[in-house]
Parts: C-alpha cells; sequence; structure tokens
C-alpha cells in the first residue's frame, strides 16, 4: 500500500475524536498536579501545609504557561492546581481540545520539574464556558475551594504534629464544623484569620503595563519607557470584589 493511501486510512483513526471548542465559548484550562502530597510532603520535605518555595514553584509554573505560546488573560494558582483563562481571540491549534489539554500538560510538567529538580506531573481539562458570568463563577468556586482546603488543611497538619495517625486527623477534621475548626487552630496559637492572603484565597498572575528603566542610546541617557509584563497578586479580594477583579478579562455582563 503506498503511504499517502496508509496515512489516509488511519489518519482517521487517529482524528475521530479531535473535537474543537466552539466560537465565542471562554475556555479555562484546570491543570492538577499527580500525586504532589507525597512529592511535597514525603520526596520533598517542603514545610506542611503551606511552603513558600513549593507557592513559588506554582507561581513559576502559571507564569511560564501564561508566554510558552498561549493567549491566556488570566492565570490562578492555589495549592497544587493552576487555572487559566484563555483569551477568546486565541485559537492556536485551531482550538482543537486535545492538543489544548496535551501540551499545557506538558508544558506545566516539564516546567515544574525544571524548577523542582525531580519529576512532576499534571492533568489538564478543558471548562467551555458560554457566558461571562460562568467564567467568574468558575474563578469564585475555585477560591471557595482553596479557602476550604486551606482550613482543612491547618487543622489536619495541626493534628498531625500533636501525635494524630493520618487516618484519626482526617476523619477528626471531617467531622468538625467551620466554626470548631477555627477554635481548634486558635486554642493552639494559630488565628486563622491572621494567615497569609495567599494560603487561603490562592494567587492571581496578570498582565499590566508598568514603567520600566531603560537606557536610550541616541540621547545617551536613561529613560522610563512603559513595558507589558506579569504580575503576581498574593493579596486577591473576596466574594462580590473577586467577582468584579475578575469581570475585567471577560468584559461586561450579560444582561438579566
Amino acid at each position: 500500500m503506498k503511504f499517502n493511501d496508509l496515512d489516509a486510512r488511519l489518519r482517521v483513526f487517529e482524528t475521530a475524536h479531535d473535537h474543537c471548542a466552539l466560537p465565542g465559548l471562554f475556555l479555562v484550562a484546570r491543570l492538577d498536579g499527580r500525586g504532589f502530597t507525597r512529592l511535597t510532603k514525603e520526596v520533598h520535605a517542603f514545610e506542611a501545609p503551606f511552603d513558600e518555595r513549593v507557592r513559588a514553584l506554582m507561581v513559576g509554573t502559571t507564569e511560564h504557561l501564561m508566554q510558552c505560546g498561549f493567549r491566556v488573560s488570566y492565570g490562578y494558582t492555589q495549592s497544587d492546581e493552576i487555572s487559566l483563562l484563555l483569551d477568546p481571540a486565541d485559537h492556536t491549534f485551531g482550538r482543537k481540545l486535545r492538543k489544548l489539554t496535551s501540551v499545557l500538560a506538558g508544558e506545566a510538567s516539564a516546567k515544574f520539574t525544571h524548577l523542582l529538580g525531580d519529576v512532576a506531573c499534571f492533568d489538564c481539562r478543558i471548562s467551555q464556558l458560554p457566558r461571562p458570568s460562568d467564567v467568574i463563577d468558575y474563578f469564585r468556586w475555585r477560591q471557595e475551594d482553596a479557602h476550604r482546603n486551606s482550613l482543612n488543611a491547618h487543622c489536619y497538619w495541626l493534628l498531625r504534629r500533636l501525635g494524630h495517625d493520618a487516618a484519626a486527623a482526617h476523619a477528626r477534621v471531617k467531622g468538625l464544623g467551620v466554626g470548631a475548626k477555627h477554635e481548634l487552630l486558635f486554642e493552639h496559637g494559630t488565628n486563622y484569620h491572621a494567615l497569609p492572603a495567599w494560603q487561603k484565597r490562592g494567587v492571581g498572575v496578570y498582565w499590566a503595563t508598568r514603567l520600566k528603566d531603560a537606557f536610550d542610546p541616541i540621547r545617551q541617557q536613561p529613560v522610563q519607557v512603559l513595558r507589558r509584563a506579569l504580575h503576581v497578586d498574593y493579596e486577591l479580594p473576596l466574594g462580590a470584589d473577586y467577582a468584579a477583579f475578575v469581570q475585567q478579562w471577560v468584559g461586561p455582563a450579560e444582561p438579566a
């Protein structure tokens, strides 16, 4: 069989489910680390439940994903996950979902591995969201998840330090209400409300225009110029303020 005939016959098996996102839909990619609890708490003994070194690895990976060939408007990271809002005008790979998920997962895995110096792996999924309000709700959802996970993690690791094994600590945290969790931490010297915002709300990464120092070779003197660069926000707002914050990347809200 000639190559062209073989290629035509077999390529259909590879592309039969090659779905593309519809025009006009907002695309949000969410990447999750595989086995990161073991990687960051056992293989590498980072501080539990939060370590600024792990935060730096996740932020560095998010920044890389926003500069590796996709038009990403907003990035958000909490715990071992990253969410990326793609610009609606981005048509990389013709919006083929399998290409987007595989390349983003590969880029994240490669960057985190390079930064850590050990093998790390991410998976990726794409949410196709029809309305600006859905995008806002998505990021509010992930921030609420960050808050819940943060409170649980602080309680869990407190109990582990107090001598509980993993199963007992997990069961104890699962049986407590929100107020009881705050009280447990406070009784042992931790005011949850006073903890760093990034531990409770996650970290935002977005493009901003800034003045930067430069040098004018014609006039032979220092100057300041406007440059577009990534900004890392460790103090994200909450609730309705966060909704308004995300709104700037999705356009005006749709009519009620």
